[in-house]
């Protein structure tokens, strides 16, 4: 028998009762792993998402059934032996073209799985993919960009990331918190945490009832420190309040707030007396690169959060990078909202162009 069984929790139940009336197909660029087949199983029983797993078949089924776990449903595909490949190779020579480079063997880069699994998307055979759980990041990030039409309001992707841990006190919406950008852009502009402040709101509010209370952190709590630094998110908060304005989204922006003014209402009325009963933030969108990815790691790895993502945002299809660590629950759980994001698109844009 299979050793994972996932146990709905306040983030994943909402996904699970969706999906069940809508499911996606979800690819998998790495699926000769046993945790990318066990959350495949359940994803199954769960009658939630339509696993498309790449890789060798023969190698996939074998290590099915030395774990006894069924692949019904499930569908396995080898990149190198797709009747797609070579129609997929034509269209990634014609694209790269439009943007400018010459590629005369678009067969060489397709043939590779993270290339092959964003053409999926792209060109509506799945509707998202999950990849990074056996490799570098850097390796699913250049076939996003080189193959996925980007989404014009974003002028940089970014990653957001959620974090389930309701044992942890102050900890966003019911135990939830979601996180922006641990995994992309070393050192934000001002105009690029705005963006990242606004689109992982509007993430965010498609999986609550309630207004997103989003928190532009830094050292400094509105102008307590005059570094540049504090400088740069205080006027990112103004461009998101603007941004958020002008396309009449309901989020609340507040920034620049250090982390425990963020979080708790305690520390709030401290800090912040002139404000009645400041809620604590359900986003938290942090100053670079650095400061997001060591927090994540320091809430996944010593404070028992557990994470799903992260999602790349800026992207015209749903795609999310896991890390090598990735647990059983992880890659179920992305999968679940990676199918939930599918779900949006197709609301947002029912002809499939941005």
């Amino acid at each position: 028998m299979s050793t994972f069984t996932h146990i709905p929790n306040v983030f994943t139940s909402k996904l699970i009762a969706k999906l069940k009336n809508h499911p996606k197909r979800v690819v998998f660029v790495e699926g000769e792993d046993i945790r990318v087949l066990r959350a495949a199983e359940q994803l199954v029983a769960h009658e939630c998402v339509l696993p498309v797993v790449l890789g060798d078949r023969d190698r996939i089924r074998a290590l099915a059934a030395d774990n006894d776990i069924s692949l019904n449903f499930i569908n396995v595909l080898n990149p190198e032996k797709s009747r797609e490949l070579d129609r997929f190779a034509s269209m990634f020579e014609k694209s790269s073209r439009v943007r400018g480079v010459d590629i005369p063997n678009g067969r060489e880069f397709v043939i590779r799985p993270a290339y092959f699994a964003s053409m999926m998307a792209q060109y509506g055979l799945v509707d998202g993919l999950i990849g990074g759980n056996m490799s570098m990041p850097s390796t699913l990030f250049r076939a996003l960009i080189q193959t996925i039409k980007p989404m014009p309001q974003v002028p940089k992707i970014f990653s957001t990331i959620v974090l389930v841990a309701p044992h942890l006190k102050n900890f966003g919406i019911n135990g939830t918190l979601i996180l922006a950008d641990c995994g992309l852009i070393p050192e934000p502009t001002v105009e690029q945490l705005a963006v990242m402040a606004v689109e992982t709101g509007k993430f965010t509010r498609r999986y609550t009832e309630i207004r997103p209370e989003i928190a532009l952190l830094s050292h400094s709590t509105r102008g307590s420190s005059g570094t540049q630094g504090a400088q740069r998110v205080a006027a990112a908060t103004r461009l998101a309040q603007t941004m958020a304005k002008d396309q009449h989204l309901d989020l609340d922006i507040d920034g620049e707030l250090q982390a425990d003014v963020a979080l708790d209402p305690k520390a709030a009325e401290i800090k912040l007396p002139e404000q009645i009963a400041r809620p604590g933030s359900h986003v938290l969108i942090f100053p670079n690169l650095d400061s997001a990815h060591i927090a994540l790691m320091l809430l996944t790895h010593c404070a028992d959060a557990q994470n799903y993502g992260q999602f790349i945002m800026g992207l015209s299809r749903p795609a999310a990078q896991i890390p090598r660590t990735s647990s059983e629950e992880t890659i179920f759980g992305t999968a679940l909202t990676v199918g939930y994001e599918a779900i949006k698109f197709h609301e947002l844009y029912p002809e499939g162009e941005v």
